[in-house]
């Protein structure tokens, strides 16, 4: 089973030379200590950078670095800073090659919930629409169930969109799923010590199985 650093750590592995990426909110913010060494890939934050770094090291901060989420990060040779409406256009015109979200539920169908749960208060859905309706290439960072142990994975999502048939790939604590929209969830990869069946116990959508499933390498 991995902790969030082993789900960037894997979801980094799909991050390809020449890409440019968007980082969400969460797990998928971790993605950027787990580059692969010898590829050349630009981070787009949505606040308004392109050449975002790995965290800092404590001491190191800088208060005026920050991504969406409001963590302090670094910057790397050749970086530029603009404002944000710069920053939604190159989304909107869809030059960001992959975007890595968070989300609360995923269904089979590839549709996404991670901005709103009824009853508690939000500030809105930020730049998650905009990201789920223009990027190219979607993969979902989430745990597999949640705090109840109840699975997140769904057949339909019970909480408010985000986007509709857009997510491609899951990676969570337990496996690597591809979305095939209309069909559901297939099986890819398992987590280190995570049997297919835990996974499928785990998965309420309909979860495709075909051939020997490996384990992940990390």
């Amino acid at each position: 089973m991995l902790d969030k650093n082993g789900i960037a750590k894997r979801i980094a592995k799909e991050v390809k030379d020449g890409m440019y990426v968007n980082l969400g909110i969460g797990i998928p913010t971790l993605v950027a200590n787990f580059i692969p060494d010898g590829i050349n890939v630009v981070l787009q934050s949505e606040n308004g950078l392109l050449g975002m770094g790995p965290f800092p090291f404590d001491g190191e901060e800088d208060a005026d670095l920050i991504n969406a989420g409001k963590q302090t990060i670094t910057t790397l040779a050749g970086s530029s800073i603009f404002d944000s409406a710069m920053s939604f256009g190159m989304i909107r015109a869809q030059k960001v090659d992959l975007t890595i979200l968070g989300a609360m539920e995923v269904s089979e169908n590839g549709d996404i919930a991670n901005w709103k749960i009824p009853g508690k208060m939000v500030k809105g859905m930020g730049g998650a629409m905009d990201l789920v309706a223009s990027a190219q290439n979607i993969i979902v960072a989430m745990q597999h169930v949640n705090k109840a142990g109840e699975s997140k994975l769904l057949p339909a999502c019970t909480l408010p969109l985000t986007g509709v048939n857009c997510v491609k790939k899951i990676v969570t604590e337990l496996a690597v799923l591809s979305v095939l929209p209309n069909v559901g969830f297939q099986l890819l990869e398992r987590a280190p010590g995570v049997s297919v069946q835990e996974i499928q116990a785990a998965t309420a959508g309909k979860l495709i199985i075909e051939g020997d499933i490996p384990e992940m390498q990390l």
